[in-house]
């Protein structure tokens, strides 16, 4: 028997003042992925390496500081060979010495990090001196292991950090790790000082788990469950696949954590197979389980089209929830996608998609038992993107998204189940783009992609006829890919519509698959072609903008792309505009009761008021009468971050500016239309716009208002949403913007959303809970409709980053998921009104900011001056108050309200006058009333009885605020 030959190695010192090194070297024509290896200090001035050669024994290398500084040897590289080598000042020698010989010894640490992550660096500090950020990339010491080596100096312990390199870090939860000299795991959040090297410790498992047994199914309608005994492992058992088919057709594979597994949205009356098989940590899998069969029933009858509630929408309250996030109806329209693992939402089982419709089906009287009357959800239509369960990807205009719908708990079910207890829905919808993608109906743009060893997880195996589908997910198991490929390419969806490797008849994207000078983080050559840009013509410019944004007040963010995400809309093309209206159109079709119009201040408002505002106008009186089309209720998020009246002086980039309808004619194109109008309004300036008295009393009186310059659009209030981290410093700036507002009654009103908290923080409110009472309070009492973001009535992930895209858990921000809290069953008997909870919900019933949201809903529902009255401060003393009525017929309703501080009003009607907070009353003969009030929070609100028109009197119970 002969022995193995021992494989060849070179052992590199490079000679540098660098802080960091890489070597970047090839054998036999292979090199490693830019920018190399890292090298470990050996001494002061000098890095080391050893490289492993294999057979070979020379070898070609280069040298660089890990931030695009390189010595490449002036072009040619260097030529390396076995032992000892060392590079200084551009000249390599060979069979060399040391040259940290004879230098003081440094004590140095082994440190082994266990992780899933595919990259790993390690963040440290010596004596308070740390690396710089993200720190020191770490090798790959086995599967699961990354390992570096510090050296400490004279230092014997050290603070350190791990991150993957894309913004997800582990900091043992905020106190760092202590790590001393020699070999140290850190494993869990443990560390264990003194250790075994764990990759030659524990010898691979290759023993697969036992094969599952008693697979059972039973089916109940179109849904099938499952069971089994659970199956056993030397190590444990990680999770379950399940293999479905029907027919001939490709069995479908999908994810189980625990012994049992329903199937929803399966074919009526339809016979399918199914076999189960385990899998453990290490990714060994049993054998299936015996096949078992089971017919499904019959699917449930398709839901009618709604017809909207109607009504004045300023009588509403509006509950805002992300679908996806709120509650899980139905587990088995969960998804985690191509992200689920490095955002680190799998360590915390919650799939980016996890709530759905039956979900929010299920919790309609938890949010008519806060008291509200609306809710707006976030965008419907069928997205495409690695991270899509927000909504604002859309990809399929005309389709609902699979992950959100099951049978009987379908979109229209939504709509119909929720207006049947009395609530609207606000259905969010986008305008300005599409996915990167493209639009399924309009234009998909071909891509470049190429299955080679670098880029075949990415793409999927091109199958004829098959289209995107995001319930079918990539399982990770494909034979011809490596485990780090099949790893990658888990959770993603079917892509083999999307690419092409040949150059595809019709293209447009210039240099058609050519290597650019751009390499992906895992160090992939990036191909022209291959990611969405306005710039390479792969968009035409018919369907969409050929521009990125650079001036966010300039005319280009009406006319360029907010991001690569995010395919800008040509919303001056005919073609573009009828395939939104026509989509659009199904969903006014449905019954909605209005759109909340995501990024309304990237199309112009001529292209709004021509176009897409008549649209719906039309189509909402062609299907259910005037009437309806009225208080059909548009609302238009104008994004201006300012804390003045006129964004920067921009009129074109306010909000007050698209309640307004054109003062002149302009070209026919509608293209040249935008820039003329933009021109025309931008020349006059904030001073000569418009002005308004539909939201102000004249003196105590109320007046008609005067709708004939409605553009048809209402705005989200960004002025007083900026300035909410104080609710007066909201007050006088939301009043100080109504007279340029077409109507500020309509209004809609929020302190924090999915986006932003107030002065455009990245985080959800933090300002406390007497904070919260009294924002609350202004927004249920003053002019416009009160919005608040999902879990704000417990001040749920107060204080959390709201968005982080994949870069970190989404439970660790403010669109965290709120069913836990909300779980178990709730009766409402009315609005704001709860006759019975059990459960985790009862307890957030329960809450001091619940009880103050429903009696402040219970009060603006019953006194009409709240809810669609103009105001007045004029003969007002008092940091928030002010008089409000309406009149409307035989309705005369006329208020008095003060929050958190007492105020005096003159000037007003003689007569009675009763709170509806404590039933006091109080006659005023001189014209004049005055209020004492303390408590942040608390509000009186004394209303004038009238024949005809009585006061209500005191309005339901005291609680932590009104009282």
């Amino acid at each position: 028997m002969t022995a193995a030959r021992a494989a060849n190695s070179a052992t590199v010192f490079y000679k540098s003042s660098w802080s960091n090194a890489n070597i970047h070297y090839g054998i036999s024509g292979t090199w490693t992925t830019v920018p190399g290896i890292a090298m470990d200090t050996a001494c002061t001035g000098w890095k080391k390496k050893t490289v492993d050669l294999g057979t070979a024994t020379t070898f070609q290398a280069t040298f660089n500081n890990n931030s695009g500084t390189w010595d490449n040897n002036t072009g040619k590289n260097y030529t390396l060979g076995t032992g000892t080598t060392i590079v200084k000042d551009g000249v390599a020698t060979a069979n060399a010495t040391d040259p940290c010989q004879g230098t003081n010894p440094q004590n140095t640490a082994t440190v082994y990090y266990s992780t899933t992550w595919t990259r790993a660096n390690i963040h440290y500090g010596i004596g308070g001196t740390w690396t710089t950020v993200p720190g020191i990339a770490m090798d790959t010491a086995c599967t699961g292991w990354k390992k570096k080596t510090v050296d400490l100096g004279t230092a014997t312990t050290f603070q350190a950090t791990f991150n993957n390199n894309s913004g997800t870090w582990d900091n043992n939860t905020g106190k760092n790790y202590t790590l001393g000299t020699g070999t140290t795991t850190v494993k869990n959040g443990v560390v264990t000082a003194g250790a075994s090297e764990p990759c030659t410790t524990e010898p691979p498992d290759t023993t697969p788990p036992t094969v599952p047994t008693n697979l059972t199914a039973t089916a109940s309608g179109t849904a099938v469950t499952l069971t089994w005994t659970e199956s056993t492992d030397k190590v444990g058992v990680t999770g379950y696949e399940i293999s479905r088919a029907k027919g001939n057709e490709t069995p479908v594979v999908r994810s189980a954590s625990g012994r049992t597994y329903k199937d929803s949205g399966l074919d009526p009356q339809t016979s399918y197979t199914y076999k189960v098989r385990a899998l453990d940590a290490a990714g060994n899998k049993s054998a299936y389980s015996d096949v078992v069969s089971v017919k499904t029933g019959d699917g449930p009858p398709p839901s009618s089209p709604g017809t909207p509630l109607g009504g004045d929408p300023r009588k509403d309250s509006i509950y805002f929830v992300m679908t996806a996030r709120f509650y899980d109806g139905d587990t088995s329209n969960d998804r985690g996608g191509s992200q689920h693992i490095r955002s680190g939402n799998a360590v915390n089982n919650d799939p980016m998609f996890r709530g759905d419709f039956k979900g929010l089906i299920e919790k309609l009287d938890y949010i008519k038992g806060l008291g509200f009357s609306a809710i707006w959800i976030t965008p419907v239509v069928l997205n495409r993107s690695d991270y899509d369960y927000h909504g604002y990807h859309g990809w399929d205009f005309y389709r609902v998204d699979t992950r959100l719908e099951t049978p009987g708990h379908t979109y229209q079910d939504l709509i119909n189940k929720a207006h049947a207890k009395g609530l609207k829905i606000f259905q969010d919808v986008v305008y300005n783009h599409s996915s990167r993608w493209g639009a399924k109906g309009l234009f998909v743009p071909p891509i470049y992609g190429i299955r080679d060893e670098q880029w075949k997880w990415m793409y999927s195996k091109k199958v004829p006829g098959q289209e995107y589908d995001p319930m079918v997910e990539h399982q990770g198991d494909d034979p011809d890919m490596s485990a780090e490929q099949n790893e990658m390419a888990k959770g993603r969806p079917y892509n083999g519509d999307l690419w092409s490797t040949a150059e595809p008849a019709g293209n447009t994207c210039r240099n058609w698959g050519t290597p650019t000078q751009w390499y992906s983080p895992e160090g992939y050559t990036i191909y022209n072609c291959q990611w969405p840009s306005p710039t390479s013509g792969m968009f035409p410019t018919k369907y969409y903008h050929p521009c990125w944004i650079g001036n966010w007040e300039g005319e280009d963010s009406r006319s360029c792309w907010l991001h690569d995400d995010l395919a800008d809309f040509n919303t001056e093309n005919a073609d573009v505009q009828k395939y939104l209206i026509d989509a659009y159109n199904r969903y006014i079709d449905m019954g909605v009761d209005g759109f909340r119009i995501d990024t309304a201040v990237h199309i112009p408002r001529v292209t709004w008021n021509r176009r897409f505002l008549p649209a719906i106008y039309d189509r909402v009186k062609e299907k259910f009468g005037e009437e309806k089309a009225k208080n059909f209720y548009v609302f238009g998020e104008v994004a201006a971050f300012v804390n003045d009246k006129w964004n920067r002086g921009s009129v074109n980039h306010s909000a007050q500016f698209f309640t307004w309808k054109e003062r002149k004619e302009y070209s026919a194109d509608d293209e040249k239309a935008a820039i003329e109008q933009y021109n025309y309004e931008g020349q006059l300036g904030p001073g000569n716009q418009p002005t308004s008295t539909n939201a102000f009393l004249n003196g105590n009186e109320y007046h008609a208002p005067d709708h004939s310059k409605f553009s048809g659009m209402n705005i989200i209030d960004m002025r007083m949403h900026m300035n909410f981290s104080d609710a007066q410093n909201a007050f006088n700036n939301g009043k100080d913007s109504d007279d340029s507002v077409n109507d500020a009654t309509y209004n809609t009103v929020y302190v924090d959303s999915h986006d932003f908290g107030p002065n455009k923080s990245h985080n959800r409110y933090a300002g406390g809970t007497d904070a919260w009472a009294e924002n609350m309070s202004l927004m249920w009492t003053f002019r416009g409709i009160p919005t608040l973001y999902y879990g704000s009535e417990i001040e749920f992930q107060k204080g959390k980053q709201i968005d982080c895209g994949p870069s970190c858990p989404i439970a660790t921000t403010g669109r965290a998921y709120y069913g836990d809290k909300i779980e178990g069953t709730v009766t409402a008997s009315d609005y704001g009104v709860v006759s019975s909870a059990s459960g985790p919900v009862a307890t957030t019933l329960s809450q001091p900011l619940v009880k103050h949201l429903q009696r402040l809903n219970q009060i603006r529902r019953t006194i009409p001056a709240l809810q669609m009255g103009q105001y007045s401060t004029e003969g007002v003393t008092g940091q928030m108050a002010y008089k409000r009525r309406y009149t409307s017929g035989s309705t005369d309703s006329f208020v008095l309200v003060t929050v958190s501080s007492g105020a005096t009003f003159t000037g007003i009607p003689n007569g009675k006058y009763i709170d509806a907070v404590t039933g006091d009353v109080k006659i005023v003969t001189d014209q004049t009333l005055s209020i004492a009030l303390t408590g942040k929070g608390n509000v009186r609100a004394y209303v004038l009885d009238q024949a005809g028109n009585p006061a209500p009197g005191k309005i339901g119970a005291d609680g932590p605020y009104l009282k």
